[in-house]
């Protein structure tokens, strides 16, 4: 076996998305107890892990498909660089040492992890061509990574961790806008051919897509507003400290629909986050505002 190539088909530039497991940490500010930061990390790493046999599998039954693709052609699998038997092997033995992890970490981190894999496997072999499903399957797979950060961190003879409904919300509306984005650079991008790569796609087109990101803006917007007033890291002594990070929602929101309508961009959305500077410094300063804002627990001047 090829490590570089069977690494590649573990798409470590696309790991990004699992950063989503720490949300749990960050909004329970739980980062000064060292055992829930290893367990935050270790549920990052075997997420990581879970996620590249997921790729490893679709790459194994998209692998002719992918041939025709100007870009995914070049992918390990489909370029020849490692065949489907030694990838699948290689996938097989990380998904059971992942598993192994998780189970460590908690049992309920274990059981969010099988619902991911049997989830998102069944997306790739017949979820992902059923209309509107696709796009619902895909954000439920981020949902899914956010419960299971906060299921790391729930822990015997630690303090309880609350789950504030307007979170899920917000982690659904979002990755439902970043689906919605992908399929429509897909249908731009691909053009007459998008059908012959995704056969779901000849059920789309850019005004239908064009309307559910217009429904799934609105859906973040609102819930992540609603998330800011009622989430309990968000109020000490009548102030709505998390309100103050909403300009950088807002920007980052436009940014990224400015991307997708005057650039066409927005398949790659792990990409575009590292490769766009305007919207990587907005995800930094969000960042470290949240962080700030919850470690003083008050806005400052208040």
């Amino acid at each position: 076996m090829n490590p570089i190539a069977f690494l590649k088909c573990l798409r470590p530039k696309q790991w990004t998305k699992n950063l989503l497991l720490f949300a749990g940490i960050l909004f329970a500010r739980r980062w000064q107890d060292s055992e829930l930061v290893i367990n935050a990390i270790g549920a990052f790493l075997v997420f990581c892990a879970l996620s590249g046999v997921v790729y490893i599998t679709n790459d194994i039954l998209d692998r002719e498909k992918d041939r025709h693709h100007p870009k995914k052609k070049l992918r390990p699998i489909a370029s020849g660089a490692i065949t489907p038997a030694a990838a699948g092997l290689g996938g097989a033995v990380l998904l059971a040492a992942a598993l192994v992890v998780a189970w460590l970490i908690t049992p309920t981190f274990f059981y969010a992890s099988v619902i991911y894999v049997v989830l998102i496997t069944a997306y790739s072999l017949k979820l992902k061509h059923m209309v509107i499903l696709d796009i619902m399957v895909l954000a439920m797979g981020f949902v899914i990574r956010a419960m299971a950060g906060i299921e790391a961190i729930r822990v015997v003879d630690k303090p309880p961790v609350d789950v504030t409904p307007y979170f899920i919300l917000t982690t659904l509306f979002l990755a439902l806008f970043l689906a919605i984005a992908k399929r429509r650079n897909e249908l731009v991008v691909l053009a007459d051919g998008a059908s012959g790569h995704r056969k779901v796609l000849r059920e789309y087109s850019t005004e239908y897509l064009d309307v559910l990101l217009t429904v799934a803006t609105t859906g973040v917007i609102a819930s992540y507003a609603a998330w800011s007033l009622t989430g309990d890291f968000s109020r000490d002594g009548g102030v709505y400290t998390m309100v103050f990070t909403m300009p950088f929602v807002l920007y980052g929101i436009f940014r990224y629909l400015w991307l997708v309508f005057r650039r066409d961009e927005g398949g790659a959305p792990e990409q575009l986050l590292l490769t766009d500077k305007p919207l990587l410094t907005t995800v930094i300063l969000w960042v470290v505002t949240v962080v700030v804002l919850l470690s003083r627990g008050n806005f400052p001047g208040h």
